[in-house]
C-alpha cells in the first residue's frame, strides 16, 4: 500500500487505530450538539424559503447562464472544483448556442386544417403540412438556393405510417433520413409536433432530440402545456448529418422523486407523423460516369418517389417502347417501396433536372447533342448551363440497336465505365423459366431467412425493441387447399426470464396474428425437464427450435413476417432499483420457409393479384409471354402509363422486363399465346368495343356499357377461400353516355385462348387518367382493388363485377378430383355409387368365371 502523500513511493507503515477506539474530546461533541439545535431551528423558515423560490420557477434560483455543480451531499456550489492537483474544469459552455438553446414554451398547434393553409395567428411556428398532401418526387427539388436547394419531408414522408409513441423513463423513437451522395448538408431545422403527459415533473423530466446518437437538443416539458399538441423549431448541427442517418427523440420521464415502476402508464409522449425535417443541401461537383450508375438518375439514399422524364425525339415506334420499357422496368427495380412515374415527352428535354434520352442516328430529340452512333450506345452527359442535372442516353443505329442497349443497361449495368460505353456483343446462355423472379420466394426448395434479409436486421435488444421483419413476395396462385398452411422451420435465440412470467414470440403476417411461443425461466426445481433439455449459455440465452405454419389467408403478393420478442418487465417491488435492459432476441438465419410442396393453380380474374403483384404477367419475370396493346393514335399519357406499369412490373419481379411485347390492336390475332395488358379509352381503343361480349365492360367514344353485380354491396377481401373468388351473376347491364368517365381496371379471359389472361387499364384524358395512375402507386388504394373490374374515382375504389371464372395453372389428376368434388357433394355421392356398381360388376365377372371354372374341373 502507498500512502498518497508519499513521493518516494515508500511503504506506509502507518498503524490505523479504529474510529471506536479513539477517545471522543468533549469540545467536538457540544460543537456537535449546538449544530444539530441551529439545523432544527431554522429547518421550517428554510423549507418555506424553498417553497417559494420553487413557485417563482428555476430562474428565480440561479441564472441560466451561472455554472451550477452539485455535491454528493445535496448542496449547490458556484464552481466546479477538480480533484488531485489538477487545475479546476473550467465552465460549462454550450456547445453550439443557436443550436441548443430552447424557449421555454413551445407554440400550441392549431387545426390542421388551418395549419395547413398557414394560418398560425401570427405565431413563429411552421405551417403543418397534412398527411395527404402529394407524394414528394426527385423532379421537385424543393426551393433553390445558392449552390443548392432547401427541402422539407415530414416524417410521414420518411417511413413513419403512425406518430411515434414514447413509453417509460427511457422511451425512445425515430425515423431514418439519408442525403444524397451528390449533395451535403448545410444546415438542418427540426419541426418538431409533439405532446406528453400531464404527469410528467417537469423538474426532472426533458425530451432529448438525438441525431446519429448525439444530443442536438434538449426540450423541457412544461406543465402549462401538458396534454395539448405543441410545435417547436430545433435547429440541429449539420456537422452530425452523414449519408445514412437517424432521427431520435428521447423522452427522459418522471412522475416522483421516490420509488417510481419505469413502465407506468402515465409515462408517456407522442411524437407526430406531420412533423417534418427542413434540410438545406449544398450540391457536390462531380464528373459524369457509366460506373455511378444509376446516381444521380436514383439514388438508394433518397426516399422520394422516382420521377425521371423520357424523352422521345418523335412518337416511339413499338421497339423504341419496348426498350423505354425495360429502362423502366430496371428503375422501377431500384425504386422498390419508392414508386417510379417516368413522364414521356416528345422531342421536348425537361427545362431542367435528369432524364433519359432514347435516341437513334436519325431520330434525336432537338436540342441535345448526340455523339458518333457506331452501334448499341449508352452514354452520360451533363446539361448545358444553365438546366441542372444529366442525361443518360440509351442510343442505336436502328430500333434493333436500340433494344440492345436498353438490355444492356437493365442487366449490366455494373460493368460501365466512363462517358460513353458501345455494347458489341450481348448473347442470353439460358431464358427465363415461371416463376423464377428474383424478387419471388423460390417454390421448389426451401429458402433460409438470411436469403431474405441481413443477419443484423434478425436481432433486436430491450424491452420495447421492434419487430423483427422477414419481406416475402409470394406468388399469388400457389394451391393451398386444405393444408396447414406455408411451413416455417424457425430458430431462434431468447434471454431466459428470471421467473415464469408472459414473455412470448409473437408471429405475425402483416397485421394478421399466427402464433405465440413462450418464453421460458430458469428452470429451478431439479426434477423440471427443461432444466436439462433448454441449455442456458452463460449470458443467461437459449435455443429454441419450432416448425410453425403460415395460414393460405395471410399470405398476399406482398407479405412481411413479423416476429416480435415481448419480454415482460420483472416485478421486483418498489424501490429495489431499475430494470437492466439487458434482453436480446434473435432470429437464425439459417430458418427456413418452404413453398415446394404446393402447386400452381388459380381462378381468375382477380384484380388484387394484378394490383399488387402483376400477376399473371410477372409469372415470367421479363415478361416474355405477355403482349402490351396500344390505343389507336398514341399520345404522352399512354406512354407514361405504359412506362409506370413496366416500372410496377420491375418492382414486383426485380428483373427489367427485356421479353415484353408491344403492339397493336389490328396485331393482336398474331398474339394468342400471349397474357394482354390493354391500355386507352372507348374510342381508341377497338378492343373494348370488338371484345365487348367477353369483358364486364365495353365501350365506343362516350357510350360506355357495364355488367353490374351484387358485388358492390359486398364484403371483399384478397383471401376468397379454398374456391376462389365468389362469382355473383350479373344482376344488369348499364349503357350511359357520358363525356368524362372514372378510370377503372377490368380483367377477364383472353378471347383468343383459353387460360391466357387480359386485363386492360381504362381512363380519358383529364382527371381520370390521373386517378388511374395515383391509384397504381398507392399502397392504400392498391387493396381495395378486387374482383373482375374496379371503378377509381379519386381515392375511392367500388369493385361493380366478379366476372366469369376461368383457370390458370396445373394439378395433378388426383388432386383436381378431390378439390372438384368437394364442393359437389351429390356428384361425390353419385361417383361414389357408379364406382360401387363398376366394382360389384368386376367382383360378379370374377366370380362367375371362377365358378364356371370349377364346374368344368
Amino acid at each position: 500500500m502507498l500512502r498518497p502523500g508519499n513521493e518516494q513511493g515508500e511503504p506506509d507503515t502507518t498503524v490505523f487505530t479504529p474510529f471506536s477506539s479513539r477517545p471522543i474530546p468533549r469540545a467536538l461533541m457540544r460543537s456537535l450538539a449546538c449544530w444539530l439545535a441551529l439545523q432544527t431551528a431554522l429547518a421550517v423558515p428554510l423549507a418555506s424559503l424553498a417553497s417559494a423560490a420553487a413557485a417563482n420557477g428555476p430562474a428565480a434560483i440561479a441564472p441560466a447562464s451561472a455554472p451550477v455543480s452539485a455535491t454528493a451531499s445535496g448542496t449547490m456550489s458556484a464552481t466546479a472544483t477538480g480533484v488531485g492537483a489538477v487545475p479546476p474544469p473550467g465552465p460549462a459552455l454550450p456547445f453550439n448556442r443557436a443550436t441548443i438553446e430552447q424557449p421555454q414554451l413551445a407554440v400550441p398547434v392549431p387545426a390542421f386544417a388551418q395549419a395547413a393553409s398557414g394560418a398560425l395567428g401570427g405565431s413563429a411556428a411552421p405551417a403543418v403540412r397534412t398527411l395527404a398532401s402529394r407524394t414528394p418526387t426527385t423532379a421537385e427539388p424543393g426551393t433553390l438556393v445558392p449552390g443548392g436547394r432547401r427541402q422539407t419531408l415530414t416524417f410521414s414522408d420518411l417511413g413513419a405510417l403512425d406518430p411515434l409513441q414514447l413509453r417509460g423513463t427511457d422511451g425512445q423513437n425515430g425515423v431514418p433520413f439519408s442525403v444524397r451522395s451528390d449533395e451535403v448538408v448545410t444546415g438542418a431545422v427540426l419541426h418538431l409536433i409533439y405532446s406528453y403527459s400531464p404527469s410528467l415533473l417537469p423538474s426532472i423530466s426533458q425530451l432529448k432530440v438525438l441525431v446519429n446518437g448525439e444530443v442536438a437538443a434538449t426540450l423541457p416539458v412544461p406543465r402549462d402545456q401538458a396534454g395539448i399538441l405543441v410545435a417547436r423549431d430545433v435547429s440541429i448541427d449539420p456537422r452530425f448529418i452523414t449519408e445514412f442517418n437517424h432521427l431520435n427523440v428521447q423522452l427522459i420521464g418522471h412522475y416522483t422523486q421516490q420509488c417510481e415502476d419505469p413502465s407506468n402508464s402515465t409515462l408517456w409522449a407522442t411524437v407526430s407523423n406531420a412533423s417534418s425535417l427542413d434540410l438545406t443541401y449544398a450540391s457536390l461537383e462531380s464528373k459524369p460516369d457509366l460506373a455511378s450508375l444509376p446516381v444521380p438518375f436514383f439514388d438508394r439514399r433518397d426516399v422520394r418517389r422516382l420521377e425521371l422524364p423520357f424523352v422521345f425525339a418523335q412518337k416511339p415506334s413499338a421497339a423504341t417502347l419496348e426498350a423505354a420499357g425495360a429502362v423502366a422496368s430496371w428503375f422501377g427495380s431500384l425504386s422498390g417501396y419508392r414508386g417510379a412515374v417516368f413522364p414521356a415527352q416528345i422531342d421536348n428535354v425537361p427545362l431542367s433536372g435528369n432524364a433519359v434520352v432514347f435516341a437513334t442516328s436519325d431520330q434525336h430529340p432537338a436540342g441535345v447533342k448526340i455523339p458518333d452512333i457506331t452501334g448499341p450506345t449508352i452514354a452520360v452527359m451533363d446539361r448545358e448551363a444553365p438546366s441542372r442535372g444529366r442525361l443518360l442516353l440509351v442510343m442505336g443505329r436502328n430500333d434493333t440497336e436500340l433494344k440492345t442497349a436498353a438490355k444492356a443497361l437493365g442487366i449490366g449495368q455494373n460493368t460501365l465505365s466512363g462517358t460513353t460505353a458501345t455494347i458489341t456483343q450481348l448473347n442470353d446462355f439460358a431464358p427465363r423459366k415461371p416463376y423464377d423472379a428474383p424478387n419471388w420466394l423460390p417454390t421448389d426448395r426451401p429458402v433460409r431467412f438470411g436469403e431474405l434479409a441481413e443477419a443484423r436486421d434478425l436481432s433486436v435488444t430491450g424491452y420495447n425493441a421492434d419487430a423483427v421483419r422477414v419481406n416475402m413476395r409470394v406468388p399469388p396462385d400457389l394451391f393451398m387447399w386444405q393444408s396447414k398452411g406455408v411451413p416455417i422451420d424457425l430458430g431462434y435465440r431468447y434471454t431466459v426470464r428470471p421467473a415464469l412470467d408472459r414473455s412470448t414470440l409473437n408471429i405475425n403476417v402483416n397485421d394478421g396474428f399466427v402464433q405465440s411461443l413462450r418464453i421460458p425461466a430458469v428452470a429451478t426445481s431439479t426434477f423440471d425437464l427443461g432444466r436439462y433439455i433448454n441449455r442456458v449459455m452463460p449470458d443467461q440465452t437459449a435455443a429454441a427450435r419450432h416448425e410453425i405454419f403460415l395460414p393460405p389467408l395471410l399470405l398476399t403478393p406482398r407479405s412481411q413476417l413479423r416476429l416480435h420478442f415481448y419480454y415482460d418487465y420483472p416485478k421486483t417491488g418498489e424501490c429495489q432499483g431499475r430494470v437492466l435492459d439487458n434482453v436480446v432476441g434473435s432470429i437464425d438465419p439459417n430458418s427456413t420457409i418452404d413453398l415446394s410442396g404446393f402447386p400452381h393453380y388459380m381462378a381468375l380474374p382477380d384484380l388484387a393479384a394484378f394490383a399488387n403483384g402483376g400477376f399473371p404477367f410477372t409469372r415470367m419475370a421479363d415478361l416474355s409471354e405477355t403482349a402490351v396493346i396500344m390505343p389507336n393514335d398514341p399520345n404522352s399519357a399512354d406512354f407514361s402509363l405504359y412506362l409506370l406499369e413496366m416500372g410496377r412490373m420491375g418492382a414486383s419481379t426485380g428483373y427489367p422486363v427485356t421479353g415484353v411485347t408491344v403492339a397493336q390492336a389490328d396485331q393482336v390475332d398474331n398474339l394468342a399465346d400471349k397474357d394482354l395488358l390493354i391500355l386507352g379509352s372507348p374510342g381508341r381503343q377497338p378492343l373494348l368495343q370488338s371484345w365487348a361480349k367477353q369483358m364486364p365492360f365495353s365501350g365506343d367514344g362516350e357510350s360506355r356499357n357495364f355488367e353490374l353485380s351484387d358485388a358492390a354491396f359486398k364484403v371483399v377481401d384478397w383471401w376468397h377461400g379454398p374456391h376462389g373468388v365468389e362469382r355473383l351473376p350479373a344482376r344488369a347491364d348499364l349503357t350511359l353516355v357520358s363525356s368524362n368517365g372514372d378510370a377503372l381496371i377490368t380483367g377477364f379471359e383472353s378471347p383468343l385462348k383459353s387460360n391466357r389472361s387480359a386485363v386492360a387499364l381504362i381512363s380519358a384524358a383529364g382527371q381520370s387518367d390521373a386517378d388511374l395512375s395515383a391509384a397504381l402507386l398507392d399502397n392504400d388504394i392498391l387493396p381495395e382493388i378486387q374482383g373482375a373490374m374496379a371503378v377509381i374515382h379519386g381515392r375511392d375504389v367500388t369493385v361493380t363485377s366478379n366476372g366469369q371464372a376461368y383457370y390458370v395453372g396445373r394439378l395433378s389428376p388426383f388432386e383436381y378430383m378431390r378439390w372438384a368434388l368437394s364442393s359437389h357433394p351429390l356428384l361425390l355421392v353419385l361417383g361414389s355409387l357408379l364406382a360401387a356398381i363398376i366394382i360389384a360388376a368386376l367382383f360378379y365377372r370374377s366370380l362367375r368365371a371362377i365358378a364356371a371354372r370349377r364346374l368344368r374341373d
